[in-house]
């Protein structure tokens, strides 16, 4: 199954919109990997995580269709992670080809922003699309997917989930958005990967240089390493899991190259737009 990591940025962009800070300035000089847009990850051709504004843009850097994916899980109800208008475009004239329904995994809030688009409420059936409520800690099936939604330490306003993706093959963290775990969530995270120990992570790291001090929102680089050694105490990592740090902020304040040197030597990647990793 391959991966790809289709935007690794926070909010903002890096660059951000409107933003000439040191770290945007230096970003548009460099280009290549330090330009970052919104997050989201494709799983296969079927699965999806997130719908951020960026989406189109993903599509045509990297030659890829959306007509293939049947199951997309919203982690939370920020712009930056789902824009639910944009499924308007999955009927006609806006697609012009039959679609696979789209199933539409969330909480109750991303429920409620999708049907706040007022045609989908009287006529979903010309979208092929259905939204699924999940709840935190209550695992369920989706296609080949065993999905286990967690608990993110991100907005006290409302839920975020992190994923656990697995098949009987191999086992996926993503989370895209997290400050440090509460106990519930490292305990259940702790006896689900006792059982199915990860082959890939792929973890915030929003704030690069800034000590976030095991608060909620975000992790920076110190947050990360911790999170890493922490999985590691566990015995949630396998032989060979590739832990990758993503969802970067100019307000982190690194480049690629300087992330690198600081994660590299604790054996996290640093993601790119458009990195792949074979699982």
């Amino acid at each position: 199954m391959k991966v790809k990591i289709l935007g690794t940025a926070a909010a903002e962009g890096w660059p951000a919109l409107f933003c000439r800070c040191p770290a945007c300035q230096r970003a548009r000089k460099l280009g290549g990997k330090n330009i970052r847009t919104r997050s989201s990850l494709l799983i296969g051709k079927e699965y999806k995580v997130d719908f951020p504004p960026d989406t189109y843009l993903h599509l045509t850097k990297f030659n890829l269709s959306l007509s293939e994916v049947k199951y997309l899980f919203i982690t939370h109800a920020h712009y930056d992670h789902y824009t639910p208008r944009d499924l308007l475009m999955r009927r006609n004239p806006f697609a012009l080809t039959p679609l696979p329904l789209l199933k539409i995994y969330g909480n109750s809030l991303v429920e409620k922003w999708t049907f706040s688009v007022r045609d989908f409420k009287e006529n979903i059936a010309k979208y092929s699309f259905e939204f699924q409520l999940v709840e935190p800690f209550k695992e369920f099936q989706a296609g080949e997917l065993s999905v286990f939604p967690l608990l993110a330490n991100h907005d006290p306003n409302q839920l975020c989930y992190n994923y656990l993706f697995s098949t009987p093959r191999w086992s996926l963290l993503q989370a895209f958005d997290t400050g440090w775990y509460s106990e519930e969530t490292w305990e259940r995270l702790r006896k689900i990967t006792s059982r199915r120990p990860l082959d890939l992570v792929i973890m915030d790291c929003t704030m690069g240089k800034i000590d976030t001090d095991k608060k909620g929102g975000h992790l920076g680089v110190k947050g990360v390493i911790e999170v890493k050694k922490k999985l590691s105490s566990y015995g949630s990592l396998k032989d060979g899991c590739r832990f990758i740090a993503t969802h970067f902020s100019h307000n982190g304040g690194l480049s690629h190259q300087e992330l690198e040197e600081v994660l590299s030597p604790e054996g996290i990647e640093v993601a790119f737009d458009g990195m792949e990793i074979e699982l």
